[in-house]
């Protein structure tokens, strides 16, 4: 989204405004400082805009961070004692895979992000017959060593012994869906929070279409 109009002088400096309150250019600063940029990120020929690309991904870095700030004192969850944490976890390939950039940056930046994603996590309710249902719809999944080192083929031909029992394979089944579950409270959550939020000229979403160098790349 981006800001319709001019600011008054309250706001000078800042990269967007949520809910109406400044955050402060010198956070996404601060995190881009901490982030090493990406090899194709230093060409010669594409400085400018991958810098400005950048830029808009650490906005939403940071935008987030403040948002699960605000969500986590709402919630009374307690909330981190840095108010621009510029320590930043390594980001694992397979979380970009499964969350999207921004997502797992975020999550890797954020203390308050990440309080919030284990709150949603405990809040979800997997049913019984969900645990069933995905156990019994991947046998693959629960083949027992043994017979993974005999090339069993979990579709056709395999024997009961074979897999590892329901009860063995029910807590971890349902750790996984109750996971995944919270990751998508998660991207509900940012979607309506981000509903608040304004961003200063040069700073927009990376994929906002509204600027010449946007991408969809979350």
């Amino acid at each position: 989204m981006r800001e319709p109009g001019a600011h008054g002088p309250a706001h000078a400096g800042h990269a967007a405004l949520v809910h109406g309150e400044a955050v402060p250019r010198q956070r996404v600063d601060a995190l881009l400082t901490a982030v090493p940029a990406r090899d194709h990120e230093t060409r010669p020929e594409v400085p400018a805009r991958a810098e400005r690309q950048r830029r808009r991904w650490a906005t939403q870095v940071v935008v987030t961070d403040e948002l699960a700030r605000r969500t986590c004192a709402e919630r009374g969850l307690a909330p981190p004692d840095e108010v621009s944490p510029i320590r930043v976890l390594a980001v694992a390939g397979t979380d970009v895979a499964d969350l999207g950039s921004i997502v797992a940056a975020s999550l890797a930046h954020s203390p308050a992000a990440r309080a919030l994603l284990a709150e949603l996590e405990r809040e979800q309710e997997v049913p019984e017959t969900a645990v069933r249902d995905y156990y019994d719809r991947n046998p693959d999944r629960f083949l027992t060593p043994e017979a993974l080192r005999q090339g069993v083929d979990a579709f056709g031909g395999a024997a009961p012994e074979h897999f590892l029992p329901y009860e063995r394979a029910r807590e971890g089944i349902a750790r996984e869906l109750r996971r995944v579950a919270g990751q998508r409270a998660f991207f509900d959550w940012l979607d309506r929070a981000r509903a608040g939020v304004v961003y200063a000229a040069g700073y927009e979403h990376p994929g906002d279409p509204s600027h010449p160098d946007h991408e969809h790349r979350h």
